[in-house]
């Protein structure tokens, strides 16, 4: 057991300690009695700006001790044989983690792109070359090998287990098929006007049953469950719009699938574009997936992995979701909030642990070919450097796919291979 002595005793500090060391099952103990910590003849470490003879310490930057969501000026420093952040000149790592962790950069931050999202270039980690490497799980090592050098602690303690979710978008579960009387002629008439001829005839013979709609990769996904593999499905239920595009919930085929699917995986609300602006929407999709499955939905991934801070964590608490699975960039692979293992989310504006499980993500196939313009083979590359990350420091290695990604088909010729390595990453 290791005793830790700091000033005060707040929220930030426990949760932050918690990803330290509670999860690797290390005991230890706080207090803020300096005559207590004095007196006791445990192991200890100081964490304040109080000197004590003979006792190892961080002199820490008040981050963690402050109440509010604070500006501070960011550089990097070494803190014990890894370089972390410095807050206002103080190099800190436990600060570092709770940064990260809790994404506080994002309640400040002003940039954002066309759909209002925080881009992973406009990231502390991305500054710092950093946004690749599991910054959290490497500055927690760092402070315990540093009090294993000091001889506070014995071990490492437990390491984080790994293991592998392949999750699949359903934003559109076909690319011709049941599309409905209007768009399917309006779509028609826009491949006519704009010369479209290969697609007017794959239309043709995928709506007359002569060809496979290429959209339709249903087989291939299911087969994962043939080889144990666990994995999780997101459904656009949304009402047709701009950015939502799937065919109506109300398609009796497109009901008959998503049950079908339920048999063999978990299936979690994706929720419309629209449904960033209005809570209603949200909650009316809910329920639509529930009556579809019969079952109760709490777990969910925001469709174009638009995350607002601390708004659609809040409604999703408020919609009785416990599980998000949206911790990741559009734009750049990695670790966005520093780490590829579940943790709790952090509401910096109550400064509470909530019961809201995040689940990180390293990519997403959009990520490899569409922002990144990667080959397959360099795409593979960049997935095994992010799995071996996650091999080191344990963890779950998480990642996106769609339906119409993994077919071969159109952008994605050849992308199939790709897919075939994430899936077959060896995790033992």
């Amino acid at each position: 057991m290791i005793l830790i002595y700091v000033d005060q005793i707040t929220e930030r500090l426990i949760y932050t300690l918690g990803f330290i060391f509670k999860d690797r099952e290390i005991p230890y103990s706080l207090t803020n009695d300096f005559v207590k910590f004095e007196q006791s003849e445990k192991a200890k470490f100081n964490y304040s700006d109080r000197i004590f003879e003979n006792c190892i310490n961080i002199n820490p930057c008040s981050l963690i001790f402050d109440e509010n969501i604070g500006v501070y000026e960011i550089d990097k420093g070494l803190f014990f044989e890894e370089e972390c952040l410095s807050f206002n000149g103080k190099v800190d790592p436990l600060a570092s983690i709770f940064y990260v962790l809790s994404r506080m950069e994002e309640y400040t931050s002003v940039d954002s792109d066309s759909h209002s999202r925080f881009e992973g270039k406009n990231s502390v980690l991305f500054r710092f070359k950093w946004n690749e490497k599991a910054s959290c799980d490497i500055w927690c090592e760092d402070i315990i090998n540093y009090l294993l050098k000091h001889r506070l602690l014995s071990n490492k303690g437990v390491k984080p287990s790994l293991s592998l979710l392949p999750t699949f978008d359903i934003d559109n579960a076909y690319a011709y098929k049941y599309k409905g009387f209007s768009r399917t002629v309006l779509a028609t008439l826009k491949d006519l006007l704009f010369g479209r001829k290969k697609r007017l005839i794959e239309r043709q013979r995928v709506q007359t049953g002569i060809l496979k709609d290429p959209f339709d990769t249903f087989d291939k996904i299911t087969s994962l469950k043939d080889r144990n593999i666990d994995f999780k499905l997101f459904w656009l239920l949304g009402d047709f719009a701009k950015y939502d595009r799937n065919i109506s919930v109300k398609n009796s085929k497109q009901q008959q699938l998503i049950k079908k699917m339920s048999e063999v995986a978990d299936i979690g609300i994706h929720p419309s574009y629209k449904s960033n602006s209005y809570e209603y929407y949200l909650h009316n999709e809910i329920e639509r997936l529930e009556a579809i499955i019969n079952k109760r939905v709490h777990f969910s991934r925001q469709h174009f992995l638009v995350l607002k801070f601390p708004y659609t964590y809040k409604t999703l608490i408020e919609q009785e979701i416990t599980d998000d699975y949206s911790m990741g960039y559009a734009d750049i692979c990695g670790f966005r909030a520093g780490t590829s293992r579940p943790f709790k989310w952090f509401d910096l504006t109550k400064n509470e642990t909530t019961k809201l499980n995040i689940h990180p993500f390293a990519f997403m196939d959009g990520t490899l070919n569409e922002y990144l313009k990667l080959t397959p083979k360099e795409a593979i590359k960049k997935i095994q450097l992010l799995f071996d990350e996650v091999k080191k420091y344990g963890g779950q290695f998480s990642f996106i796919w769609h339906n119409e990604t993994i077919g071969n088909y159109g952008i994605w010729k050849d992308w199939s291979e790709v897919f075939d390595f994430s899936i077959d990453l060896n995790i033992k």
